[in-house]
């Protein structure tokens, strides 16, 4: 029977507000690193006295072994993390799960299509792409977010205004926003033309991947170049509980990341 391995220690080294109920936490390896992740992949972070949750990594720092995870307050667990301060000591399992498959996408556009937290699990893949443009065709990047005090990395996607289209909407408008309003699909138009040359790569809730992705069937990307992180009650991130199985799938082995002509249909179905 295989054992669950205990957490490594790591400290934080600095902390960034993000949202009303979201922080980022830069972390370092005390002393030993976990092996190397790769964009999609996510952590137990372990809250010492109080337990444990998924996260996915939302930066990868070098060769270092730091890593940035950015955690929305649901709970206990994720309360007590984003209390931490710089300093103070968690601890990390993994890396854990499938990762996003940008070997595929190599020489081809790149569509990034986040809702809410959902950007979280993208902003490794627009660090990537952005670092290696030569390996890739254009990049966009679409966001939605409830409002624009929920949107994350909002310095950040400014930046990335530069090297990539970046087109960000919201659901409800707040005095002084003058951008788009309405769900993420609003923004598909202004992403130019879509097809079989395009990888699109979505995350955020589950009702926003389901749309988004009949949207991108609609305008010619096939299933198999659609790539969905999914989230659904991770607990163990081993496979043994099968708190997180849809379908055949175990979500913490088969996932996070699964393309969308195997998941689709899993999606499908109501309350599997």
């Amino acid at each position: 029977m295989s054992t669950v391995t205990p957490p490594l220690p790591y400290r934080v080294t600095a902390f960034r507000p993000e949202t009303g109920d979201a922080v980022s936490l830069e972390l370092q390896p005390v002393e030993t690193a976990l092996p190397a992740f790769l964009p999609g992949q996510f952590s137990m972070v372990h809250a010492f006295g109080v337990g444990e949750v998924p996260i996915s990594v939302s930066a990868i720092r070098g060769r270092d072994g730091a890593l940035v995870h950015t955690v929305r307050e649901v709970g206990a667990v994720s309360g007590a993390l984003c209390r931490l301060r710089p300093g103070d000591v968690l601890g990390l399992r993994g890396p854990y799960g499938t990762g996003w498959d940008l070997d595929s996408a190599t020489g081809t556009d790149v569509l990034v299509i986040a809702g809410g937290i959902g950007l979280a699990p993208l902003r490794p893949v627009v660090h990537q792409v952005l670092d290696h443009p030569e390996r890739y065709g254009d990049l966009r990047v679409l966001v939605g977010a409830r409002t624009a005090g929920d949107l994350l990395y909002r310095d950040e996607l400014e930046s990335w205004r530069t090297s990539a289209q970046v087109e960000v909407t919201v659901d409800r408008p707040t005095p002084g926003w003058q951008g788009a309003v309405g769900v993420v699909t609003t923004l598909l138009d202004r992403a130019g033309p879509l097809g079989d040359d395009t990888r699109a790569l979505l995350c955020g809730p589950e009702v926003m991947i389901r749309h988004t992705a009949q949207a991108l069937l609609a305008r010619g990307v096939p299933a198999r170049r659609i790539q969905v992180s999914l989230e659904r009650n991770m607990k163990c991130g081993t496979g043994h509980c099968g708190h997180c199985q849809l379908g055949p799938l175990l979500l913490c082995l088969d996932g996070p990341v699964v393309d969308y002509a195997r998941s689709g249909p899993l999606l499908a179905v109501r309350e599997l």
